[in-house]
């Protein structure tokens, strides 16, 4: 096969920015040496679109400025043909003219919002550029942990009570959203309703706490949800490849946070992981679980996956209570952190191809 263009797309205007950085470098880092030509697609925090050579290494991150001064603004367009490319938009040096790459398949390495919730996904769709992972359905859908879970109760699927709310109703009616916190009863789960990588989750143990939470995570979301805190909690996570007519399941994981819910620091701020991501987080691969569970995990992956029509890869992270044995859908992740290669490793598959799999799957669709 002759070498095809290949690009990652990642970075852009969310919080979890250096999140999707560190998955795609991840990504490129496991592509060298195949028959694709990584290019990069570096969204800027303030949207601005970028490729180039330098874009390529991790270290160039350090600074930002410069990396930017260093790369080249682009963007999507068509050829003569009406083919998708990715299209320099300024010129460097003399003699230079504006690179113009056809496009074989995109892999989209974001995280948060303005990038894993579809958005993106649309516009790769308007260009008929082949991509990786979900569609805009199921990206929009599995962003939103609110309607998210108004559909898996709608099909019997078990949820956490809970409530959302947003900033103005906040701001206007704050006692009556006390009172309905107070009616849940206390420790709960504070979260935005948009986001990942438990940016602005807190558990909430009194309503002082609860006030200073909430003003605290509408920096990151102007939706908030409250949920009962599960208690004693097991996190397990289980990770699903394929489409909804052919997938797998991975080996299931229990997550090891310093609480009961696993933490943005847990996940990327402790020793070394802010160099491997999710990669790095303390777990337990394969969860020690009861095989009835495990497969009672698994059967309900494959279910919340084609229920969302996703695609490619996606992490479902469900909540059981210990005592009970209760189980609970948590959330869909449309692009899990480092796409969850860690957990198809213990599966039999590494990270290369499970990324070559993952653009098999794109390029056939």
């Amino acid at each position: 096969m002759s070498s095809r263009n290949l690009i990652v797309a990642f970075g852009g205007v969310s919080p979890e920015h250096e999140v999707s950085v560190l998955t795609a470098m991840q990504v490129i880092e496991s592509l060298k040496g195949t028959n694709y030509n990584i290019i990069p697609l570096y969204i800027s925090k303030s949207g601005r679109w970028l490729t180039g050579d330098s874009l390529l290494k991790m270290e160039n991150y350090q600074d930002l400025n410069e990396l930017k001064e260093q790369a080249i603004h682009c963007t999507f367009s068509h050829d003569d043909l009406g083919k998708p490319v990715l299209l320099e938009t300024e010129k460097r040096g003399l003699f230079n003219t504006p690179g113009k790459y056809p496009i074989y398949a995109l892999i989209p390495a974001f995280h948060g919002s303005e990038g894993e919730n579809g958005a993106f996904q649309g516009t790769c769709e308007m260009y008929n550029i082949p991509f990786a992972g979900s569609g805009v359905f199921a990206s929009s859908l599995g962003m939103n942990k609110i309607k998210a879970k108004d559909i898996c109760r709608a099909h019997d699927i078990p949820v956490v009570e809970g409530f959302d709310f947003f900033e103005s109703e906040w701001v206007e009616n704050q006692q009556s959203i006390l009172k309905f916190a107070k009616q849940l009863g206390y420790p709960i789960i504070l979260k935005p309703v948009n986001l990942g990588s438990s940016i602005g989750v807190t558990r909430v143990e009194h309503e002082d706490d609860l006030i200073e939470a909430t003003e605290t995570a509408f920096r990151y979301d102007e939706n908030l949800m409250v949920e009962n805190a599960i208690s004693p909690l097991i996190e397990i996570n289980c990770s699903v490849l394929g489409t909804p007519h052919d997938l797998q399941t991975s080996v299931c994981e229990r997550p090891l946070g310093q609480d009961e819910t696993l933490s943005f620091e847990d996940k990327y701020q402790s020793d070394n992981r802010s160099q491997k991501g999710m990669a790095s987080a303390d777990r337990e691969i394969p969860a020690d679980i009861p095989d009835d569970l495990t497969q009672k995990i698994k059967s309900l992956s494959e279910k919340i996956f084609k229920l969302f029509r996703a695609s490619g890869i996606a992490r479902l992270d469900l909540l059981i209570n210990a005592d009970t044995q209760e189980l609970y859908f948590n959330e869909i992740n449309t692009i899990p952190g480092s796409f969850s290669f860690y957990l198809w490793e213990e599966s039999g598959m590494n990270m290369r191809e499970l990324m070559l799999n993952l653009i098999d799957i794109a390029t056939k669709q």
